[in-house]
């Protein structure tokens, strides 16, 4: 049989006539000008990530990693993988926070019994452990642990529990150097503790946990960088304390953050990997092993309004996180930024990994993103970023050294600052809160989630400016007085409907003075096209300012029309808008 060319009766595909085609494009869109170099619009349409990494519109085999960089599935550097084939799928791993023991184990069991593989424990109260884990068979179902300053007394209970049995995995969740990002300089970390609990645990000892560090705003790179420090002082305690250094490797394991961003929680999965293979090179320790890795859904991207949204980023975050290469993902339930999560979201949550493995059969192949051209050069920039991180890091005496000087907290509050001005800009939208929100959403009502410590590092959310102005707005209102007919005002009366209910601000619409005062409203947005506005911005502002209104906005560039006070327009900075709007309303004052 004749080879197959698939692409035999087409032109040869090259690069710069892709360029003059999309050139000619900007062009008629107006963002080019003919004499132009074309080049130019790939330059235009590249975006960049926190880290600065430039997201091009188009890669191709010219930007091809080297396979002895990529390397192949379960072999150093574990770009690809820890494991040759991934057929079975990742750990199911689910998270339970509830401090009522009794709670806790019915949740634990039906867990256990409805696909869960292993579980994670976070913050339960000293001495709870035998009723929670009652049932459990220690021999099948891994724990971890996640007890902050009570990590000794939790790791003596659960240890006392195991007795002879060899678990088949799970950790003992020591994190001091985490614990001390968590809460700031009250809590002084010894690091001498993981090498006595290593000498005693038959399953690893420390949880290097990232999503501190992402949590507070950080970049992937700065995540990635804290989580090598970290694991790089771990190492050092635990060497220097006796054990050796491949018995030291097998005591880490690294939580990593997945948000929404699939190809970015991709490649930052595999980058940690190769990095921590490197990392192993360096110290002498070989590279028989690959990085532990467990990757949890961010906190930072849920929300408190629409949550039934985030059933939607969770299932985007675990898609990355497993297409990543996470050993073990946990999918925080939907309604995890509101409370205690209920038996029906933790069940959804649970079967978001399952449907994910069983039905689309995610793990059937192993690294898909691998051969991606953009996967892998996204990979290797972002682990080159990492590593600068890193070493930066270690330039300034270590991770706790940084963290105790509170430079490395100013950069990642620097990055946040960038990642907020982005939000309130919608540029980073927030669908179901800056984007398309549901004022008539029902409530969601849960149990309260146990007080967290603090005085270290901040826990952002990215809708929690916007999720406050909600609150406080109760139910007022903006009137969106249309002007000229339905096909002329829809667009900007819609886009300002959208925006002003970001604010929890109702948006009667209508005509004129009279639909003004039927509204029951004290500030007024005109909304209709560029032409309709030269004619009746001016005449429409007055009169509404004499049915009472005290402010009027309008829908569209600013211009000079009298009587209009203020413009709102794509790229507007919507949560100073927002703000403005309330204060005038009275919201607040």
């Amino acid at each position: 049989m004749d080879d197959l060319s698939l692409a035999a009766l087409f032109d040869p595909a090259e690069r710069a006539s892709w360029l003059k085609l999309v050139a000619s494009a900007l062009v008629k869109a107006g963002r080019m000008t003919p004499d132009q170099d074309p080049a130019e619009a790939e330059r235009l349409l590249t975006s960049f990530t926190y880290d600065g990494i430039g997201v091009r519109p188009l890669y191709t085999q010219d930007d091809a990693i080297g396979d002895d960089v990529v390397g192949v599935p379960g072999r150093a550097p574990f770009t690809r993988g820890p494991r040759i084939t991934s057929a079975d799928g990742w750990d199911v791993r689910q998270r339970h926070l509830d401090p009522d023991p009794a709670v806790t184990h019915e949740a634990v069991m039906a867990d256990l019994e409805n696909g869960v593989t292993s579980l994670w424990l976070a913050g339960m109260p000293p001495g709870s452990l035998k009723q929670v884990l009652d049932g459990v068979l220690l021999d099948l179902a891994p724990v971890v642990l996640d007890a902050g300053t009570a990590t000794r007394e939790t790791a003596d209970e659960f240890l006392a529990l195991l007795g002879d049995v060899q678990p088949p995995g799970g950790n003992l969740g020591a994190d001091p150097i985490g614990l001390r990002a968590r809460l700031g300089p009250s809590y002084e970390p010894d690091l001498t503790e993981l090498a006595a609990l290593a000498r005693r645990s038959p399953v690893p000892v420390a949880t290097v946990d990232a999503t501190i560090y992402h949590d507070a705003g950080a970049s992937d790179a700065q995540e990635l960088g804290a989580s090598l420090a970290t694991g790089v002082a771990y190492l050092r305690a635990l060497t220097d304390a006796g054990l050796d250094l491949a018995q030291a490797f097998d005591q880490l394991e690294f939580r990593y953050a997945a948000n929404a961003d699939q190809f970015l929680v991709i490649a930052k999965l595999r980058a940690a990997r190769r990095l921590w293979s490197r990392m192993a090179e360096v110290c002498g320790a070989g590279q028989a092993t690959g990085q532990r890795q467990h990757a949890v859904t961010s906190s930072a991207m849920m929300t408190r309004r629409d949550p039934w949204v985030n059933l939607l980023r969770t299932t985007l975050a675990a898609f990355g996180a497993g297409v990543g290469g996470a050993g073990a993902v946990t999918v925080q339930p939907f309604d995890a930024a509101i409370g205690l999560p209920d038996a029906f979201s933790r069940r959804i949550a649970r079967n978001t990994s399952s449907l994910l493995v069983m039905e689309s059969h995610l793990a059937r192949v192993t690294d898909p993103a691998g051969g991606s051209w953009y996967v892998e050069q996204l990979t290797d920039e972002l682990a080159q970023a990492a590593w600068s991180e890193f070493t930066a890091l270690e330039r300034e005496g270590g991770m706790l050294a940084a963290l105790r000087k509170g430079r490395f907290a100013a950069e990642i509050g620097e990055v946040w600052q960038r990642r907020a001005r982005n939000l309130a800009l919608r540029k980073d939208p927030l669908t179901g809160v800056s984007e398309f929100p549901h004022l008539g959403e029902p409530e969601v009502v849960r149990k309260p989630l146990p007080k967290q410590p603090g005085g270290g590092l901040p826990g952002h959310r990215y809708a929690e400016e916007y999720e406050a102005l909600r609150d406080a707005a109760g139910d007022a209102r903006i009137f969106i007085a249309t002007i000229g007919p339905v096909a002329v005002h829809t667009a900007r009366a819609s886009f300002a409907a959208n925006l002003f209910q970001a604010g929890g601000l109702q948006t009667p619409t209508g005509e004129g003075a009279r639909g003004f005062r039927e509204s029951g409203a004290t500030v007024a947005c005109l909304a209709s096209s560029d032409k309709f506005y030269a004619e009746h911005a001016e005449p429409v502002a007055r009169e509404l300012k004499e049915a009472g209104a005290q402010y009027v906005l309008l829908a569209g560039k600013p211009a000079d029309h009298a009587g209009v006070d203020a413009y709102v327009f794509a790229g507007v900075d919507a949560l100073a808008v927002l703000r403005d709007v309330h204060r005038r309303i009275g919201i607040g004052s």
